[in-house]
């Protein structure tokens, strides 16, 4: 079999010498590591390790799955494997603003993103063009409050469907039921144009307008039931000052919000984020 590329995911208890066991356990396996983080938190006592390797010709998958999983016993590690090249399904939701939308595209058209999207899907008609552009497929799903309930099965449906992994709300100004926000947690990545946890909930860019800030920003979390309060994944900033009006700081925030999210989702995709408490590990 010729080489090829695994990604390994790893996090348990912290404790003496769990770091040495997994190197131990690769060197031992004859794998060629190519790229390694790791993190131990000494508030949650949790330790994560990002591992890419190398495998030799004669690698068997099978082996190093029942070997390090008598190592994950014995140190209580929670961990996934999966071949580089095996890129998760990402399925993209937006309203009618389509610059996130159009950044993901570009990424993926250049094979920057690290997932393939599965299909775009719409509360809209607008971004239509956009997704047929890039060769997609386009499902429109309108929402009123008295088909929300069926809309969110049917998105769920499609979830199910184009056998996505995760989910990316990439503008989309719809606010998902507690039930919905429950079947997609820990897989569903939204962008709110703010720097979190200031200005949450609509208009943040006219909330900060009249709070007179210097800086604005947006944040990429995954989706919980409580509104914009998600663990987060990346945020950046961008200098503003007195003379802008909203609609100007709405202009500069959207590049701040394509490049953060696109940040966000690679990161995900690639296995480079992890769980911890509220907050998140993130090896960029």
């Amino acid at each position: 079999m010729p080489q090829q590329r695994y990604i390994l995911r790893a996090a348990a208890p912290d404790a003496i010498g769990i770091l040495a066991d997994i190197a131990g356990f690769l060197a031992a396996a004859g794998l060629n590591v190519v790229e390694s983080q790791d993190f131990g938190d000494s508030e949650t006592r949790r330790f994560f390790v990002w591992v890419e390797f190398e495998t030799p010709d004669d690698f068997s998958r099978e082996g190093f799955e029942a070997g390090f999983g008598t190592l994950a016993q014995k140190r209580q590690i929670d961990w996934t494997l999966r071949r580089k090249a095996d890129q998760p399904r990402a399925l993209i939701m937006v309203s009618k603003g389509d610059h996130c939308l159009n950044d993901l595209l570009y990424r993926h058209r250049r094979g920057q993103l690290g997932a393939e999207v599965s299909a775009v899907v719409s509360n809209h008609e607008d971004a239509r063009w956009l997704a047929e552009r890039h060769e997609l497929d386009f499902h429109h799903v309108p929402v009123t409050p008295e088909t929300k309930q069926e809309a969110e099965a049917r998105l769920l449906g499609l979830v199910e469907a184009t056998q996505s992994d995760f989910v990316v709300l990439a503008r989309y100004m719809q606010v998902l039921s507690d039930d919905l926000s429950r079947a997609l947690e820990g897989r569903c990545i939204n962008i709110h144009h703010s720097f979190l946890p200031s200005f949450k909930g609509a208009r943040p860019y006219h909330q900060a307008h009249r709070r007179g800030v210097k800086l604005i920003g947006a944040s990429a979390h995954y989706v919980t039931a409580d509104l914009d309060e998600g663990p987060i994944i990346a945020q950046d900033v961008s200098p503003v000052d007195h003379r802008m009006t909203p609609q100007r700081m709405a202009e500069i925030g959207r590049d701040i919000e394509a490049r953060v999210l696109s940040r966000a989702v690679t990161a995900h995709a690639e296995g480079r984020v992890f769980l911890n408490g509220l907050r998140t590990v993130v090896f960029e």
